[in-house]
């Protein structure tokens, strides 16, 4: 297996202050992308956060409610915590579950071929959240996840599809889309982070997007 084919070559260096909100896991995040997003998007957009879950892609208990039958009220620490770090409104981050999925793995260092806390990879963490979080089996390297699958233009996005780069070579970096540009990834310099399509750095090395 080359190289390029698993690891993820995403060296941006990180520069941005921590945010102020508390964690709710016991380790404090090392890194946080710069936000500068629009606010607002398709309340259609995509299941797991705007709008009502995609059923055909998505099962169980933790995809039953949607920002439709939101209290902002009732919203927990962990969902204004990412509101802020997203700069979201509360009641589009409803999926509880998959905000703590994020949260545990935030700040996890990349490892090359790593599949754990102790170190991870890009295509792995991949892997990691499609499974958990959408019952989907990924294959183990970015670019046999950018051959195998269902390749889909930017303004089709949603949550849960896969957004590929190239960061040194070919397809070399993946990462999971979240909402309005966002995407979770583990980046070389940022360990499991949170990053914008729209930054500089990743809107030069896109190259496309796709679904299972």
């Amino acid at each position: 297996m080359s190289a390029f084919l698993a690891a993820c070559g995403s060296t941006r260096k990180v520069t941005e202050p921590t945010p102020t909100v508390k964690r709710t896991v016991a380790r404090d995040p090392k890194y946080i992308e710069s936000i500068n997003m629009t606010p607002g998007g398709d309340p259609e957009n995509g299941p797991g956060f705007n709008g009502a879950p995609n059923t055909s892609r998505l099962t169980g208990p933790k995809y039953a409610s949607s920002s439709a039958s939101f209290n902002i009220e009732n919203g927990s620490a962990l969902q204004f915590k990412y509101a802020v770090l997203m700069n979201q409104n509360v009641e589009d981050l409803w999926n509880v579950e998959l905000l703590q999925f994020i949260d545990d793995w935030y700040g996890t260092k990349y490892r090359y071929g790593g599949n754990s806390r102790e170190g991870i990879d890009c295509s792995a963490f991949t892997c990691q959240l499609t499974l958990s979080m959408f019952n989907k089996t990924l294959p183990r390297t970015s670019r046999d996840q950018y051959d195998q699958c269902q390749h889909i233009p930017t303004d089709q996005l949603q949550t849960g599809d896969l957004v590929f780069f190239n960061t040194r070579g070919g397809v070399s970096h993946v990462g999971i889309y979240l909402l309005n540009n966002k995407f979770v990834h583990a980046s070389t310099s940022a360990g499991v982070t949170i990053s914008d399509l729209n930054d500089d750095y990743y809107k030069k090395r896109f190259l496309g997007a796709g679904r299972y």
